[in-house]
């Protein structure tokens, strides 16, 4: 984060990616305490969880197969049926928990490095205890803005499912049906990614600015004009990255059992970290992504009333005005 401000609208796809990597490098030390302490459990978590459902699967799978091939009304059918509905409620109840802890860390990880890439570019003084003081207070605003995102996105999955639905009932399966198909998946992923880049960017704007919830979606939507491409591109190249370490870990760890239990464990250990280092750098990527398009719609933001608006969160500074706080329109 060593450009100017006015600068930061002509960094591109390369320059994110090398302006995130020097911030992490540079503050190293407080960004391993972050990983170690907040991604790190939320990438175990993710990883677990697709190793334990799948062991879920596997036995009620069993199960149910078992249960097919059992006379039913006897003692062992009876037996089988109940397990397998004990079974299911325990695996409803794990995803419950898995999705509880994913959340509650998900939101930790963000307020906590968005908040300190933006002390970084205040040159505030920055130190992990301070860091951590603070995310308690920034992640009901996070909270906020992902319930927001998530009725989005699931009125989204409902629309497209519904026209989905419409097409396949009205058309059938011609080669004219499989045709409207595939440019419905190529809008469906279209759609899907300018949602994801809103998510992100509405994230930095919860934190960053006074606005959070629907009124950060708009603000983020905003920012997003003219970098729009720009951003789908890097967060669709960080999905591309995130599915390749979660295909090796679904091939080499969760199916690979004939590698033998030590091969799996180193295997497990890589993907973790990796795992870890790109949701790190996912989450700084988004903050620098924020800047450039603030800087690109001339939107100065005034180092000095953006640490003020970060020393709330510490209790130090208390603003005379809401103006005092929000990010101020530069006009060229």
């Amino acid at each position: 984060m060593d450009k100017e401000q006015e600068e930061m609208q002509f960094v591109g796809f390369f320059g994110i990616f090398n302006e995130s990597y020097k911030a992490i490098f540079a503050w190293r030390k407080i960004f391993t305490k972050i990983t170690l302490s907040l991604i790190l459990p939320l990438s175990f978590i993710y990883l677990v969880h697709m190793e334990v459902s799948n062991l879920f699967f596997r036995k009620i799978i069993h199960n149910e197969i078992e249960l097919d091939h059992t006379r039913s009304g006897t003692p062992k059918y009876e037996k089988l049926s109940d397990l397998i509905s004990d079974e299911w409620a325990y695996f409803w109840l794990f995803k419950a928990a898995y999705f509880t802890l994913f959340f509650i860390f998900s939101l930790l990880s963000t307020a906590a490095v968005v908040y300190t890439i933006a002390c970084i570019y205040t040159a505030r003084e920055l130190t992990f205890n301070k860091v951590i003081s603070v995310v308690p207070k920034v992640w009901k605003r996070l909270m906020v803005t992902f319930l927001c995102i998530f009725i989005a996105m699931f009125l989204y999955h409902v629309a497209a499912l519904a026209i989905l639905i419409g097409c396949v009932v009205s058309i059938g399966g011609s080669n004219l049906g499989f045709a409207v198909f595939v440019v419905l998946a190529i809008l469906y992923s279209v759609g899907f990614l300018y949602l994801t880049a809103i998510w992100h960017l509405a994230s930095a704007v919860s934190v960053l600015e006074k606005a959070y919830g629907f009124n950060a979606m708009v603000k983020g939507k905003n920012l997003l004009k003219g970098n729009l491409w720009l951003a789908m591109v890097i967060f669709l190249t960080l999905g591309i990255a995130a599915a390749i370490i979660q295909f090796a870990f679904q091939s080499l760890v969760v199916e690979g059992s004939g590698s033998g239990m030590a091969n799996r464990i180193a295997y497990a250990i890589i993907c973790l970290f990796l795992h870890s280092m790109l949701s790190l750098l996912g989450l700084v990527i988004q903050t620098v992504i924020y800047f450039v398009c603030k800087s690109y719609h001339h939107e100065n933001i005034d180092k000095s009333a953006l640490s003020d608006h970060l020393e709330v969160y510490l209790g130090e500074y208390v603003p005379l005005t809401a103006k005092d706080v929000q990010l101020e329109q530069y006009h060229v």
